[in-house]
């Protein structure tokens, strides 16, 4: 077996054992007490993942700009994850985006297939991340989509399920794309260059995850 072009495993869409019925969730998907997250009871008000706001990075203002990479510097490190706010995401397109992968994710089970993915780029329809046999799983199902860079884009697993579905997702690439510039970019002018020379040296990627309820173990 080719570990890049295959799974260990056979795949188990986590949405057909949801909607099987099961009274437990499966082993698989069970992380050991050791791993799972842990809240203290005397600090557990001051638990909130960190937010950024994103708006500052647009201005000229360098001590502001400086504080947001501190702030994202130490949500990596703390945390390995933080909440965005101001992307340049408009709520309108990300509500249309949610609308575009519930269809998606609640099509039939054949129409997903056809985009099911490979760990090789991930790319597509997918239901565990790595290739370690026996892993803890996580219980979701996932769409993951390369955008850059450009050889890593493969318009075939980009779904077709709806007329404006690939209009949406380019559509949020673009915007992410934009604020990633200028990020990286200290100015209104570098931020436009970098447009212009990273589509091949960025990565930026989106991986639309779907949870399913909890089945309660008694």
């Amino acid at each position: 077996m080719n570990k890049l072009q295959d799974w260990p495993e056979p795949i188990v869409r986590v949405q057909s054992l949801s909607d099987s019925g099961i009274p437990l969730i499966p082993e698989r998907y069970v992380k050991p007490l050791l791993q799972r997250p842990s809240v203290n009871p005397t600090t557990s008000n001051d638990v909130n993942i960190p937010v950024i706001d994103l708006a500052r990075l647009y201005g000229d203002d360098h001590a502001l700009r400086a504080t947001i990479l501190d702030q994202i510097s130490i949500a990596c490190r703390e945390w390995g994850f933080f909440q965005v706010i101001n992307h340049g995401v408009s709520p309108q397109l990300m509500d249309r985006a949610r609308e575009v992968w519930r269809q998606f994710f609640h099509s039939p089970m054949e129409v997903k297939q056809a985009y099911a993915n490979t760990p090789k780029t991930y790319e597509g329809y997918g239901s565990r991340l790595g290739v370690e046999k026996g892993a803890i799983l996580d219980w979701s199902d996932y769409y993951f989509l390369h955008y850059l860079p450009l050889p890593l884009k493969d318009y075939n697993k980009w779904p077709a399920i709806t007329a404006d579905c690939r209009c949406v997702c380019v559509c949020i690439f673009q915007s992410l794309f934009r604020t990633h510039a200028y990020f990286f970019g200290s100015s209104l002018f570098l931020a436009h260059q970098l447009i212009k020379i990273s589509r091949t040296l960025f990565k930026l990627q989106i991986q639309v995850s779907y949870w399913f309820p909890i089945i309660h173990r008694t």
